[in-house]
């Protein structure tokens, strides 16, 4: 392992490289790197480690300018371990231009060593490089999908574990969860267009304008009304309604006679849709549902097949409404930053026999310590799957609450991680 050290806010920072394999099975050859930036507290140089899963998938950890939320809260106890996910920020890229040399089939057998199970040996790999002794994980959204798989199995690796809006359904099919986030996304559209009447006539204008004229995004591609509708997502969040709100205020301009979209609002609508800086989401994100026969086989493009039954969601619709976290097949032909990678997408989402990521027996036998904060509302995570899945594991403890959105972790980190801190040990 290499690392390298610096100075942040009366911190040290250690940024450690390491080798790991691949295929942790052995079964493929070949190695890639992982990265993770440790941040030391002056005076906590003694303190266990907790590492940080982030949301995803394939989103790179913090990159944290200055010392504040539950990061502040953390290294009151922890050394605290940013780890970029394997194919994320400094860890070995995965992206059109690293993959550009495979060939479709090489790209989904390389890509299919990127979900949870790998990221949690990946984590042990670090671990064990590091010297630790079982340490603390703390994960967010996604991040709490791979707390779930490492208490699956490396549970010998964890002193405690510590979830927010991450407990994911531990079988069943992908259609079930994007059933229930379709149905809070409609919630949430609710919602926002009470809150912003107006803007649910500017969404409908705006796609009228889509459908009959053709609208072209900065980086050059031709903006549909599907992928326009995604600016939803940010309906998931505690800030979002204004944020959408503010994106919406303003979206045309009179040109030559012609009504056109702004080119700022153009660019903003960019910002939101394109995956060019994390397209790991994209082609990997119905993997973190495929659990071979738990899932009952490939997911097969589920949210895409649940939006097609639900006809307010149908971007042909007078008043379309606007969709959340799902990703659909025909962005991987849109998204020039996806386009390369989208039949290796397809196959990865047909492929049938992804292992199991959860283990049910080994968390009802659980012996690890665990707090999950379980939000009523999220639109990311529904927390049907969530309650049932905390009763599944043993001597979980929860904490359900209206207060947060899916993002509570950010806007009130310093509080919710104390409060999990407080019931893990009671």
């Amino acid at each position: 392992m290499r690392t390298r050290s610096h100075r942040l806010d009366g911190h040290d920072v250690h940024e450690h490289t390491l080798t790991v394999p691949l295929d942790h099975t052995g079964a493929t050859p070949g190695t890639i790197e992982v990265f993770a930036r440790e941040i030391v507290r002056d005076g906590g140089a003694d303190r266990p480690r907790l590492v940080w899963f982030q949301g995803g998938p394939g989103n790179r950890a913090n990159r944290p300018a200055s010392i504040g939320g539950w990061l502040d809260r953390a290294l009151q106890e922890y050394r605290v371990v940013l780890l970029d996910q394997r194919g994320t920020g400094r860890s070995t890229p995965a992206d059109r231009q690293t993959l550009a040399e495979l060939d479709t089939v090489g790209q989904a057998a390389y890509l299919a060593h990127f979900r949870a199970d790998s990221i949690v040996a990946d984590a042990e790999a670090l671990r064990l490089a590091l010297g630790e002794q079982p340490w603390t994980v703390l994960g967010q959204s996604y991040g709490g999908f791979i707390a779930t798989a490492y208490l699956s199995r490396a549970p010998h690796g964890l002193r405690e574990v510590l979830i927010t809006a991450g407990l994911p359904a531990l079988s069943g099919p992908a259609d079930e969860v994007y059933r229930l986030t379709f149905a809070q996304t409609a919630r949430r559209n609710a919602a926002f267009f009470a809150r912003y009447p107006g803007d649910a006539v500017t969404v409908a204008e705006v796609a009228g304008q889509l459908r009959e004229h053709e609208e072209r995004l900065p980086t050059g591609e031709a903006l549909s009304v599907s992928r326009f509708l995604q600016v939803g997502i940010s309906l998931g969040s505690s800030t979002g309604f204004d944020s959408l709100h503010y994106l919406l205020e303003d979206p045309f301009v009179t040109v030559g006679g012609k009504r056109r979209l702004r080119e700022r609002f153009l660019r903003e609508v960019g910002d939101v849709v394109s995956f060019a800086a994390n397209p790991l989401y994209a082609v990997l994100h119905e993997t973190i549902y495929a659990q071979g026969a738990l899932s009952d086989g490939a997911t097969s493009w589920a949210a895409h097949r649940v939006r097609q039954s639900l006809p307010e969601f149908d971007p042909d619709a007078d008043r379309p409404l606007l969709t959340g976290e799902h990703i659909f097949p025909w962005q991987l032909a849109e998204d020039p930053a996806l386009v390369p990678l989208r039949e290796a997408a397809d196959l990865l989402a047909n492929r049938e026999d992804f292992p199991a990521l959860y283990d049910p027996e080994a968390l009802a036998g659980n012996e690890v310590p665990v707090a999950a904060a379980i939000y009523h509302d999220d639109m990311f995570v529904p927390r049907q799957l969530s309650l049932a899945t905390a009763e599944s594991i043993r001597g979980l403890r929860p904490l359900v609450t209206n207060e947060y959105q899916h993002d509570g972790v950010r806007v009130d980190g310093y509080r919710l991680l104390d409060r999990l801190l407080t019931m893990l040990r009671r």
